[in-house]
């Protein structure tokens, strides 16, 4: 009982959950691949296979959600966020606005976690259109549809934008 308790009472690390979470579903990916054709479950790009238009289709669809999540989350990461240049890193010595302090008496790693979901973010939209390209593909732009007036709150940038937090 005393165990079971123990347990029960840890707290889970996010970003430790989100990585494992990740592991585990690309291990499936590959597994069901592997067990469901006898195949890798990824083509090689010397196998001939090509990209049919409903392949591009669902493509764009994902680069297009990612860049509308992109922009949620560089709007969060302007206000809640840590460190203007990639690599992110905790600086001890930045003073932290009334924001982050209130996200990190929630979560100790609040703003580190902003940053670095921001860049995850924005490295798949770039993937995805980077990839139709190589394709051929025309890439997803939905920068003419950045017309809402941004944040006003102290840290926004006040660029236009596809959401409004």
């Amino acid at each position: 009982m005393k165990q079971l308790t123990e347990i029960l009472e840890r707290t889970a690390n996010r970003r430790s959950f989100l990585k494992n979470s990740m592991v585990a579903g690309a291990v499936a990916t590959v597994g069901s691949g592997i067990l469901g054709h006898g195949l890798p479950a990824f083509a090689s790009e010397t196998s001939g296979a090509t990209i049919t238009k409903g392949d591009i289709a669902i493509l764009r669809f994902l680069a297009a959600a990612e860049l509308i999540e992109s922009d949620l989350w560089i709007q969060y990461a302007e206000l809640g966020g840590i460190g203007k240049k990639a690599p992110i890193e905790v600086n001890p010595n930045e003073k932290l606005n009334p924001y982050q302090v209130a996200l990190s008496n929630l979560d100790s790693d609040g703003p580190q976690y902003i940053a670095s979901n921001t860049l995850d973010e924005v490295s798949h939209a770039t993937f995805l259109n980077a990839y139709l390209e190589s394709k051929g593909a025309e890439p997803v732009d939905l920068s003419g549809f950045a017309t809402l007036p941004g944040s006003t709150a102290k840290g926004s940038s006040g660029k236009l934008r596809l959401t409004n937090l």
